[in-house]
């Protein structure tokens, strides 16, 4: 048998227990919410009591001890199906920063309660809204106050799901930037109880989105939070920040797979519905090329989040250079072949897919359009091997230049006209 097809086996169980479950979630479920703008409360308890969003916390802690391989297979079938994990996956990787930097209490608090569902651990507020992507820019501050508690200020934008989570996993900047030695240091890692902060030192404020992705901006003013809340080392809060952005672009990419796999399966079944000129569309090459190629990048892509694309951790859970940013390489090229198809099933559908009466599930998977022009991600992944490539390509240039004493060549310049020299 090989890896793949074991792979496959390996899986089959979890994958028709999770299209099971999402089955009893039709299309009228979700399309009933996107017409309230209203949080699939139902179907996220599900997978809770299904002991789906704890599959990455260890069986020591209630949780169903599994990789990253098989988290990637429950968030497919889930959007295979027809369904949203957006809605919830950050309780699979969220925690991924209690479990590998907390301290045995935190852990012992924290973890079997977000295993069984008792706490839901969603929100993570990093993005602001002066530094945007530039996490090292934030100005949300974190002020210690004696030996008990810190006293925070400031604001996160684009924290999704703070509306429906007890807690938040919140970096901000403990030590001023002037006074660090690295660009790196002076962030800390902060684990925020939303349900005794909300109302009075923390504001949160609905973001209306163009789809039902419930969004926010938090903002704090004069929040205590015990010290005892600090994850980790104080000051070390962006490196533990990173650590879990792997496993979760990895997740995200597996879904945006199961989203591929649901374009074309619906475009496959309406390109052999549709009739016209006496003869079903998928007849035509037109049609049937395009479907082809989108299922066949579909196909490739599919292992790379799941067995290829696994991060190869040290002892202390940072995650290798090369193996982190190849994982995040293939999760960029999985979101390409993801928008491949989207457009394509869209182009299918042709003028009708504009009506208001087409139902949200028959023109867009929810979610789908979430990730479909996420330039930081893309950016972040192509940062390691454009600086190689660019570095070379500059060093060589400039040694060629030193080398050499001819003028710059200046394109579709009209003959006899003079040329300026290299400075």
């Amino acid at each position: 048998m090989s890896k793949r097809s074991a792979e496959a086996d390996e899986f089959a169980d979890i994958r028709g227990s999770v299209r099971a479950l999402c089955n009893k979630f039709p299309g009228e479920y979700w399309r009933a919410l996107d017409r309230e703008r209203a949080y699939p409360t139902e179907f996220v308890t599900a997978l809770t009591q299904a002991g789906y969003l704890a599959a990455l916390i260890p069986e020591h802690y209630g949780g169903s001890g599994l990789g990253i391989s098989a988290a990637c297979a429950i968030l497919e079938e889930i959007h295979a199906s027809g369904g949203n994990g957006a809605a919830c996956h950050a309780q699979m990787y969220t925690m991924g920063t209690i479990l590998r930097h907390g301290n045995a209490e935190q852990k012992q608090e924290y973890l079997p309660k977000i295993a069984s569902g008792e706490l839901r651990l969603q929100a993570f507020g990093v993005t602001e809204p002066s530094s945007g992507t530039d996490t090292l820019s934030l100005r949300t501050t974190a002020k210690r106050e004696g030996n008990d508690h810190y006293v925070i200020n400031g604001q996160k934008l684009w924290t999704s799901r703070a509306e429906h989570s007890d807690l938040m996993l919140l970096l901000a900047r403990t030590t001023p930037r002037e006074q660090v030695k690295k660009r790196t240091d002076g962030l800390s890692v902060f684990l925020v109880d939303m349900r005794l902060a909300q109302g009075t030192s923390m504001t949160i404020s609905p973001i209306r989105t163009m789809m039902n992705h419930g969004t926010t901006q938090v903002f704090f003013d004069d929040l205590r939070v015990p010290a005892e809340n600090l994850i980790g080392e104080e000051g070390q809060g962006f490196r533990y920040i990173l650590s879990g952005m792997n496993a979760e672009r990895i997740l995200i990419a597996a879904e945006c797979i199961g989203d591929a796999k649901w374009f074309i399966n619906k475009a496959t079944q309406y390109a052999k519905e549709r009739v016209l000129f006496d003869r079903p569309i998928g007849q035509n090459q037109g049609v049937q090329f395009p479907v082809a190629q989108a299922c066949t990048d579909a196909l490739r892509r599919t292992n790379g989040p799941r067995g290829r694309a696994q991060i190869r951790r040290r002892p202390g859970g940072r995650a290798r250079g090369q193996h982190g940013q190849a994982a995040r390489r293939r999760c960029v090229l999985v979101r390409r072949r993801h928008v491949r198809a989207d457009a394509w099933w869209l182009r299918l559908r042709g003028g009708i897919r504009r009506r208001a009466q087409v139902p949200r599930d028959e023109a867009l998977p929810r979610g789908a359009d979430l990730y479909q022009h996420d330039s930081v991600l893309s950016r972040r992944a192509r940062a390691w091997p454009a600086a190689v490539v660019l570095k070379w390509h500059c060093r060589s240039r400039a040694c060629w230049l030193s080398r050499s004493n001819k003028p710059w060549p200046r394109r579709n310049a009209p003959a006899g006209s003079p040329t300026p020299a290299r400075a």
